[in-house]
């Protein structure tokens, strides 16, 4: 009877354990939401000009360095790379891609792509964990210690940039660019920024990118398009972009609204976790009682042939 009744403790832990994990999860799920987020008045982004680029790649190779990716198959100096349109994975947290188009400028247009780290992220509000967050410096982060690999963040993002670790067995993380949150956590300015021979990436405050890509906006209307990619798309991003070229025509997303992407969904996402996590947790209870339950009838019926048996 002893063992019966430890048996039947561990369980009725477990359950509790899971039925506390899941409320902690749907808790967390509400905090990420990003409904009553208003934005960090200090707040650092990044501005991207596209007429400055010139395509050396060297923001690449900086990014690999400081955040220990893998060595790219084609070399930063191998001019090939621009033949195919390329897209950030989990061992490329930023790449580089070439444009022609003959009816704005002559010769090439290179542009950048990485984590926009939006303004109110809707990788940060699909997350049922908090996994990832905007934080009050600018740029998203990720804690993979608290990630379940759900994956709900990848399918979120209107820019389509959180890729999975597919290939790690062991220990998958979501991969993206982090705009060097290491980096400017200790006063250093990002590894892309800082390497740019052209400085065609420019790190500081948003509100002061915002100042400063408008300047050179008004002072050279027949160099730029009076547009500031990311002031508004999506609700704003931390990464702002500005172009001669149509962003359009350089494979930017330009029907994404000005509407934060979290106001689509937090109602949604607020009853999300109650399906994926209590409702489970629940059904799990109700098979654990049902299991003791049989074990139950299981013994009494064995203790009863026992006794005809000696008597």
């Amino acid at each position: 009877m002893k063992k019966t009744n430890r048996r039947s403790f561990l369980k009725s832990a477990s359950l509790l354990g899971g039925t506390l994990f899941g409320w902690g999860i749907l808790g967390n799920a509400k905090k990420a939401s990003g409904a009553d987020f208003s934005g960090h008045p200090d707040r650092f982004g990044m501005l991207t000009d596209l007429t400055r680029c010139m395509g050396c790649r060297r923001c690449e190779e900086a990014c690999v360095d400081t955040n220990n990716l893998p060595a790219p198959q084609i070399s930063f100096e191998d001019k090939s790379v621009f033949e195919n349109k390329r897209r950030p994975d989990s061992k490329t947290y930023t790449v580089v891609n070439r444009y022609y188009d003959s009816l704005w400028v002559e010769g090439p247009v290179y542009s950048k792509v990485q984590c926009n780290h939006c303004e109110e992220p809707a990788c940060a509000s699909a997350c049922l964990v908090g996994a990832l967050k905007k934080t009050p410096e600018g740029p998203v982060v990720y804690n993979e210690k608290v990630c379940i690999g759900c994956k709900y963040c990848i399918n979120a993002c209107p820019f389509y940039i959180p890729t999975y670790e597919y290939s790690n067995a062991f220990h998958p993380k979501v991969q993206k660019c982090f705009m060097c949150y290491h980096k400017i956590d200790k006063g250093e300015v990002p590894a892309c920024s800082g390497v740019c021979p052209v400085e065609a990436i420019t790190f500081g405050k948003r509100s002061q990118l915002i100042s400063l890509a408008r300047n050179r906006i008004s002072t050279r209307p027949d160099k730029y398009l009076d547009h500031i990619y990311g002031e508004h798309e999506a609700g704003g991003t931390g990464w702002l972009y500005i172009s001669g070229v149509p962003f359009e025509r350089l494979d930017f997303a330009t029907n994404l609204g000005t509407t934060p992407f979290p106001e689509f969904t937090k109602e949604f996402l607020a009853f999300v976790p109650l399906v994926l996590v209590v409702w489970p947790t629940l059904l799990g209870g109700i098979y654990l009682f049902s299991k003791r339950r049989d074990e139950v009838s299981m013994t009494d019926a064995s203790n009863q042939n026992r006794q005809v048996d000696q008597s």
